[in-house]
């Protein structure tokens, strides 16, 4: 990956030109900005899920979903939207064609990077609100570490990502390489059963993933904890390992 920069003035205004195509597509911000809410809204409203759980410590399904639902948002951010955005950007040449102005493509990939990290990040933050107001569930109790969780996490979900585009030559393998690893992240991250309500075995297994390792710490959190240092060094693990695989395969044109 290239390491020349732009000045200034120039990655502002490409950040800006990027924040507003960004925003004219109703798909991505739906599914990075509201599908995590509306998923939480959905399981909540199922009476069962609100009801408590000796087996879960005390806590209900709906509050395991909370923090579910922030990692869905990465996932969404991470694997569904950027990666054949920066894709079809290199395909049609857009790439190769800034590499010969003052605007350098990494201004590209930092606009893209930073506007995908802050969708997933206010979505987040939306999860956390709604479903304090809506079923009561408990803000975190070490809010320090679950920021530290949350950004750490959001690190992970944007390099795997660009690892992704960057072993994806057309914007069309980049969408099935999404899809395909789209899958097993929504499980490991919980979705279809969450991390801390899996069998011993299974979320011992699951907490060496990059989300189920941030399941786990997210969940620490919450309760008080600071995220334990396994799974702050699984996930930082997975974010340096995949921004080492973007950075060696990813390719202007």
């Amino acid at each position: 990956m290239a390491t020349t920069t732009a000045p200034a003035s120039a990655t502002r205004a490409v950040l800006r030109t990027e924040a507003r195509l960004f925003a004219r597509e109703p798909a991505s911000l739906f599914w990075v900005m509201v599908s995590p809410t509306v998923l939480l809204v959905i399981l909540g409203l199922i009476p069962s899920m609100r009801e408590v759980s000796p087996e879960l410590g005390g806590r209900r399904v709906i509050d395991l979903y909370v923090p579910v639902s922030v990692l869905f948002a990465l996932i969404m951010a991470g694997l569904q939207a950027m990666p054949p955005v920066l894709a079809g950007y290199r395909e049609r040449g857009i790439l190769r064609r800034m590499s010969a102005t003052p605007v350098r493509p990494a201004a590209l990939l930092t606009a893209q990077l930073v506007l995908h990290a802050a969708a997933a990040l206010v979505s987040a933050l939306l999860v956390i609100a709604v479903g304090r107001a809506a079923f009561a569930v408990a803000l975190p109790e070490n809010l320090p570490g679950y920021l530290a969780a949350l950004l750490l996490a959001a690190a992970g979900a944007l390099a795997l990502g660009s690892a992704v585009c960057g072993l994806s030559r057309t914007q069309k393998i980049a969408t099935a390489v999404g899809t395909a690893v789209f899958f097993p992240t929504m499980f490991t991250a919980g979705v279809w059963v969450p991390v801390q309500a899996m069998p011993d075995t299974l979320r011992r297994i699951v907490e060496f993933t990059p989300y189920g390792a941030a399941s786990r710490a997210l969940d620490e959190a919450t309760r008080g904890g600071w995220p334990s240092l396994l799974a702050v060094g699984v996930m930082a693990f997975w974010a340096v390992a995949l921004t080492a695989t973007a950075i060696r395969r990813f390719r202007w044109e």
